[in-house]
């Protein structure tokens, strides 16, 4: 449906035409990107949304022309006519740069202030401005392409699913506030004063609800909001795909979820993926890679020393076995040269995450090394060989509790793999993690807490071992992992009300409590309740990946800075007296200096 201002239509967009439009009579409409005006030839860089082409008035164009023509500034919105003709210098870089169009008729259909910060592919500009003026960002050519493809996934996942027979539902926003991890947005009821909705984190127990309603397959591009600290690829308000499905097990959810993957790649990306798509148990990915969401385009595997370091005298190492922990490694290729300062850098990416510091050594004919006074040629005989580090190698060592050396090392692991130029940008590596923990250990609370969330279904061996040993549980949970960054999660949920019972009580709910919280899912597990799971992949997350993006908010059309703000529109802002009444709520503000952008 052609486009039409005051009678005159658009016949195509900007970048559609080609050297096979050469003659052809054409109308566009869009922005004036750049204007130059050559003393009686003038040269204007129309945009829309497809791309750019060049219009030229001709000095033998009428006078009129010329003069407005001349008028035009960047970001003027023109609509024009003209015919399509052969550049007598084409611009290789165009995609349109064979051709441009010569101009009959021109009009001015809107004027522009100058914009604050040029309308460019890599424009610098902070990014502060940017967010403040969101509207003129979103014009830059790769902010539209972001966008186009979030727009092309989204059909791609609507299309996937509906061809394999699952039903779109809409979950509410307003909900009930229930204990899911991340911290609530409420908003407060004006009718049922001194009550609260709360906005959904996810629609996680509506579409559990939705299998026992006899929906079998479910699906829902879903918006979902959580009041947490923000980071690069967080946001308070993301979007979701997801999905539920009953009568399944974990490789019937996994099967779907790689055909859509496959869909997708093959489709908007143009990348056939191997499928099936590799699986990594929880605990080996632990042990090789240091993290739960592992980066497979490089190697560099951990390797766990602790036999041979319980022979080396050194109290840092007896320490941590003692304790329970471990001592671990890790080979950085050609890390023998590095500079002392190289090194110390490598130390502090351990200490962020909470370890007391890093080991290291060369193995070289004359070995160095941060504790080589405490090893024997033995010693470091034998750590050559079980790190199979060669002579030109560094080898980084990291003796803690479990935790601590597997976060350390797994970042320590990354930041190498940049320093050492290992990671492929245009390489897209999938992996699924599964047989997560049921349960990890919270040294705030004191006490063990649900890894993913309390609905997950034990794996049937490890059931037994609930009450007993729940650091031995695992779950049928699974992550889908591309390129180091978890693009989505899910798992079987529990259907048995006894057991969902269980493992409440183990996570310190009382029955009552249970009840109050939870009261209408365990009153629906009463009337026939399939087997179900599923997941969801992180939209957001996902068109970052694609686009290899470093922040998510290059890939949301109107973004929220660190204090979770809006900078174009300055939400949060106070609201009037009236309004707080209507909803018997008063306001008492603690002063703080407020900080606005960051990651």
């Amino acid at each position: 449906m052609a486009e039409s201002i005051n009678g005159m239509k658009r016949t195509c967009m900007c970048a559609h035409l080609g050297v096979e439009d050469v003659g052809r009579e054409v109308t566009l409409m869009g922005w004036c990107h750049k204007c130059r005006d050559l003393g009686g030839l003038t040269f204007i860089t129309l945009r829309d949304r497809t791309g750019e082409i060049q219009l030229v008035v001709s000095p033998d164009s009428n006078e009129a022309l010329k003069s407005k023509a001349a008028s035009v500034r960047s970001e003027y919105v023109l609509a024009i006519k003209g015919k399509v003709i052969l550049r007598s210098a084409p611009n290789e870089k165009m995609a349109t740069g064979m051709i441009e169009v010569e101009l009959d008729e021109l009009r001015i259909v809107s004027e522009s202030l100058t914009p604050p910060f040029y309308i460019e592919e890599d424009d610098n500009s902070n990014e502060s401005i940017r967010l403040k003026y969101r509207y003129l960002d979103l014009r830059r050519p790769n902010m539209q392409r972001n966008l186009i493809l979030r727009h092309k996934v989204a059909k791609c996942a609507r299309d996937f699913y509906d061809e394999n027979g699952f039903v779109e539902i809409e979950t509410p926003i307003l909900g009930r506030s229930t204990p899911e991890g991340a911290r609530d947005y409420l908003v407060p009821s004006r009718i049922k004063q001194g009550s609260f909705f709360a906005l959904p984190q996810s629609p996680q127990l509506y579409k559990q609800l939705l299998m026992l309603s006899g929906y079998d397959r479910y699906m829902q591009i879903a918006k979902c909001f959580r009041d947490e600290d923000l980071r690069a690829d967080r946001q308070p308000e993301f979007t979701q795909i997801d999905v539920e499905m009953s009568f399944v097990d974990c490789d019937d959810v996994m099967a779907t979820g790689e055909g859509f993957l496959a869909k997708l790649f093959d489709e908007v990306m143009g990348i056939k993926i191997d499928l099936p798509i590799q699986r990594i148990p929880y605990s080996e990915a632990m042990e090789n890679y240091g993290s739960d969401k592992p980066d497979l385009r490089f190697d560099l595997k951990l390797k766990n020393i602790t036999d041979v370091a319980k022979s080396i005298d050194f109290t840092v190492f007896a320490g941590a076995i003692e304790a329970g922990g471990s001592v671990r490694a890790i080979v950085i290729p050609g890390g023998a040269s590095f500079s002392r300062k190289e090194i110390d850098a490598l130390t502090e990416v351990c200490k962020t995450y909470r370890a007391k510091g890093m080991a290291w050594l060369v193995c070289s004919e004359t070995p160095r090394g941060s504790f080589l006074k405490f090893l024997t040629p033995a010693n470091i005989a034998d750590i050559q060989e079980a790190t199979g580090a060669s002579s030109d190698d560094l080898i980084c060592i990291v003796a803690d509790r479990n935790k601590v050396v597997f976060d350390s090392l797994g970042a320590l692991r990354i930041e190498a793999a940049k320093k050492l130029s290992l990671i492929d940008a245009n390489i897209f590596k999938l992996c699924w993690v599964t047989e997560f923990p049921m349960f990890e250990y919270s040294e705030e609370e004191g006490r063990y807490m649900a890894m993913h969330h309390p609905f997950t279904c034990p794996m049937d061996e490890d059931i037994d071992f609930l009450e007993s040993d729940q650091g031995r549980v695992r779950s049928k949970a699974y992550d889908i992992v591309l390129n180091g960054c978890e693009l989505g999660g899910g798992s079987i949920r529990i259907h048995n009300r006894d057991l969902q019972m269980r493992i409440f009580k183990l996570l310190g709910f009382s029955e009552e409590s249970a009840q109050e919280q939870f009261g209408f899912l365990l009153d629906a597990f009463k009337y026939g309740v399939p087997p179900h799971g599923g997941m969801a992949f992180g939209l957001d997350r996902m068109i970052m990946l694609l686009n290899n993006c470093s922040s998510i908010r290059e890939v949301m059309a109107f973004p929220k800075v660190q204090n979770s703000s809006d900078l174009m529109t300055e939400a949060p802002s106070p609201v009037a007296d009236k309004q707080l009444e209507e909803l018997a709520l008063s306001i008492n503000v603690q002063d703080e200096e407020e900080k606005v952008i960051g990651d």
